[in-house]
């Protein structure tokens, strides 16, 4: 421990930042916005196949839900990446001046969705059918017991599986230095080439990976404790697939 300097990180990189910490403080919002911006749209496109899946005589849009959840769960993420990055602008030509950060927010959240996808069919399915015939006994359209019957109890019991792809989808987001994102993993490479104090630049990313871990997981064990329906939860596991 005596060779290491930590003082590498007030030292000037000669660039856009006076010193490798705020660099490094620079990649770490970077990262923090790809992860939550992902997330969001993990959320929305994750939700709405996941319900697309469960729907009473709606055989086609099952089937799309169930493409959709395939597709995207079985190619691994980093091929994605560049699918989105050099494959879509070369076919959509509109696509070309998008950004490298919208892009990698785009592949991660719709390599995500398709996990959630399942977390929220299974959420769904976990729910016993006499919920769904209840709120059809009360008059509800399908949207209405959905809205009000269904999803608010399916999320509230998904909350575990949940917190693991919440934090998965931050540590995937390390895979935006493959299209130049300047996120932790970037500068960590950067950093370490730069200053040959590898041991400290990756021991400093690693602890802004565990912090931001450990508060992902601290806010999502709140948010399960105030909503936790007792009896039911489904396995973090049900998403499947692998990264």
């Amino acid at each position: 421990m005596g060779n290491w300097d930590w003082q590498v990180f007030l030292q000037d990189p000669g660039g856009e930042y006076p010193s490798y910490l705020q660099w490094m403080l620079s990649a770490w919002g970077w990262t923090v916005s790809v992860a939550l911006l992902a997330l969001i749209v993990a959320l929305v496109l994750g939700s709405l196949i996941g319900i697309i899946r469960t729907l009473p005589d709606s055989p086609w849009l099952v089937r799309l839900g169930n493409a959709w959840v395939e597709l995207f769960r079985n190619i691994p993420l980093l091929v994605q990446i560049f699918l989105w990055y050099h494959v879509i602008p070369a076919l959509i030509p509109v696509m070309k001046g998008v950004p490298s950060f919208i892009l990698v927010v785009l592949a991660l959240g719709f390599f995500t969705s398709a996990r959630i996808a399942e977390q929220v069919r299974s959420g769904i399915q976990a729910l016993p059918k006499g919920q769904r015939y209840a709120g059809m006994a009360v008059g509800f359209t399908t949207a209405q017991y959905y809205r009000y019957v269904i999803l608010p109890m399916a999320y509230r019991i998904i909350i575990p599986p949940l917190t693991s792809e919440t934090m998965n989808i931050f540590k995937n987001s390390s895979v935006a230095f493959a299209v130049s994102v300047a996120e932790l993993t970037m500068f960590a490479m950067q950093a370490q080439e730069e200053t040959s104090r590898g041991i400290e630049v990756y021991l400093a990313v690693t602890a802004c990976y565990v912090v931001s871990a450990l508060l992902i997981n601290r806010l999502m064990a709140f948010i399960e404790k105030k909503t936790r329906v007792p009896g039911f939860i489904v396995s973090a596991s049900s998403g499947g697939g692998g990264h």
